[in-house]
């Protein structure tokens, strides 16, 4: 139990929020939601012991803006600070902020941060401790052309990845080397917005890996300790759909090759707190460092359920500066595996469903556990991360845990928003996963076979801010935030205009948008021939990139304006 009463700032928001505020609960501590506009009436803004606003809507406004956080931290009173997983979890210079404020950081170190959230650094430890690794650019590359350079050098397929982030995000894999450049440069710009930072580097991509990883957990008395190993190869444009602990189907050679990597790296880079060290295994057993995520993972309740640890409770107890409750590598206590809920169109490619839920049934019974952001009623904002809620379930071997995922899954209910749960269901009755395991990180785009049928279109809104005024209460002046529609149109602010046309498209020459979501750019220039299949523009939703392509040859006529907002359907242009 903790030592002292602390009230910890969640600067985060979703599922991870109501996650951490659950821990703090168990441990005795009080939470402190915040709140972009869109997130008025989310779950864990209900949940905490106090919330409080970050007006706006873009991320950058809110759950990005250091200043805000640390205004919030001196005005609710905060002792400490998580900063949960994405948004400004890996960002030296806050935790550098919460620190020169007087508070505590719920995380490694400044310096560790820097250290191992720069991947070029984190691949120089690597190598000093003799970690696996493939060939790769010493220092971030500068341009396309140094990118060229490396593939012609090294061979296709090459990574470029973000340099100061993770999580799938600003990672691009080029197989061609025609598609060199624009992935350079959207590999950039997704780098940019979701971390901050542009720069990236490349390396050799290894053909239809393994993604395995392993959670480590230290304190400040110098002990880390590898909870064990997850695999993670399950995803779709490079985020995690399935996780799984322990690893299935690897060596015990393999195994402590990893333990071993992992525990060397973070003791090398003297890690304080949770964090999880990533492998890429090919078919022919090469293993390679990937990076290290200083943070917690998304994926974390898998080893919970196998190791017995919560492991944001320790967290909690490693900031206040007390020991691992642990001391070794605990034996699995069976298999877990978690399904992230992502409000997304599985039949339509992955494609982000903003919208209104409208109806949320989760399922229950032995070995199921859901952390969810949402409920029924809730709304999915198109500005932040489609994840809704992970459903964990967990058996006394990896059979009965398939099983009870089969059953979970037929329970589980969501309406008014698609869902990824026609695939969770297809993926656990394909033998590929459930038998033989020839599971690798496309093995969605270039092996799945499950029919999944498409989702009724959704017209998602677009994200609200809240308009603005004050009241006052016994003489004091308090700000009022109220939402945008109460006041008929008369908003106090219009980020972009928002194009919520629903006809459909007249001829076979219309382009339609793929996804609800932001224009972020035409490729292709008005008037000019484009051939079928080519990458004609980019859109931008939930954080993510999403190309729109040619559907046939012809001239293109664009009309639709960059910057603003379309829906999926929308006209926004024709190729005669």
């Amino acid at each position: 139990m903790t030592t002292a009463q602390h009230k910890v700032l969640i600067a985060n928001r979703g599922e991870i929020a109501v996650r951490i505020i659950r821990a703090c609960r168990d441990y005795g501590a009080q939470a402190v939601a915040v709140y972009a506009d869109p997130d008025a009436d989310a779950l864990h803004v209900r949940m905490a012991d106090e919330a409080w606003a970050l007006p706006g809507v873009s991320s950058t406004e809110t759950y990005l803006n250091i200043n805000a956080l640390m205004e919030i931290a001196r005005r609710s009173g905060a002792t400490m600070v998580h900063p949960g997983y994405g948004f400004l979890s890996e960002r030296a210079e806050f935790a550098r902020a919460v620190q020169a404020a007087g508070l505590t950081w719920i995380g490694p170190q400044p310096e560790t941060i820097e250290k191992l959230g720069d991947k070029v650094q984190a691949r120089k430890i690597a190598m000093e401790v003799g970690a696996p690794l493939v060939k790769g650019t010493a220092d971030p590359v500068n341009s396309a052309g140094e990118v060229l350079d490396f593939a012609v050098t090294h061979g296709l397929p090459v990574a470029i990845k973000a340099a100061f982030g993770g999580g799938g995000r600003g990672l691009k894999v080029a197989w061609k080397i025609e598609e060199v450049e624009e992935l350079y440069h959207s590999a950039t710009r997704e780098a940019l917005s979701a971390f901050g930072r542009a720069e990236c580097y490349v390396e050799q991509y290894l053909d239809r890996p393994r993604h395995i990883e392993a959670q480590i957990i230290a304190d400040r008395h110098g002990n880390v300790v590898v909870l064990g190993t997850r695999d993670c190869s399950l995803q779709r444009r490079n985020q995690k759909l399935v996780e799984e602990a322990p690893a299935p189907f690897i060596t015990e050679s393999q195994r402590e090759k990893i333990h071993t990597a992992a525990r060397d790296i973070c003791a090398h880079a003297g890690y304080v707190g949770a964090g999880t060290v990533e492998f890429l295994l090919s078919r022919d057993g090469t293993l390679s460092f990937l990076e290290v995520n200083t943070r917690l993972q998304v994926e974390h309740p898998v080893t919970e359920e196998t190791t017995g640890l919560d492991i944001v409770v320790e967290q909690l107890r490693i900031a206040e500066g007390l020991p691992l409750s642990i001391k070794e590598t605990p034996v699995p206590r069976g298999h877990s595996f978690e399904f992230r809920i992502n409000a997304e169109d599985a039949a339509k490619g992955y494609l982000p469903t903003p919208g209104n839920i409208t109806v949320f049934r989760a399922p229950g019974g032995p070995g199921i556990r859901l952390d969810s952001g949402v409920d029924a009623g809730s709304t999915v904002p198109g500005s932040y991360d489609s994840l809704m809620a992970k459903l964990i379930v967990t058996g006394s071997t990896r059979e009965q845990a398939i099983a009870r995922a089969r059953r979970a899954l037929r329970e589980f209910e969501i309406d008014g928003v698609a869902s990824v749960l026609p695939f969770h269901r297809a993926v656990m009755d394909d033998a590929d996963f459930t038998e033989e395991f020839a599971i690798h990180t496309r093995w969605i785009e270039t092996d799945f076979a499950g029919r999944i049928e498409f989702a009724p279109r959704q017209v998602a809104k677009p994200d609200e801010a809240l308009s603005r005024s004050w009241i006052e209460l016994d003489g004091r002046r308090v700000q009022l935030g109220l939402p945008a529609r109460l006041f008929s149109g008369l908003a106090l602010s219009e980020p972009h205009k928002t194009v919520t046309t629903t006809s459909e498209p007249a001829n076979e020459a219309a382009i339609e948008a793929p996804i609800s979501g932001v224009l972020h750019s035409w490729l292709a220039q008005e008037g000019k021939a484009v051939q079928q299949g080519d990458v004609i523009a980019v859109m931008e939703a939930m954080k993510m990139e999403v190309q729109v392509v040619a559907h046939r040859s012809g001239k293109l006529k664009r009309q639709a304006e960059t910057g603003n907002t379309y829906d999926a359907g929308n006209l926004l242009g024709e190729i005669g």
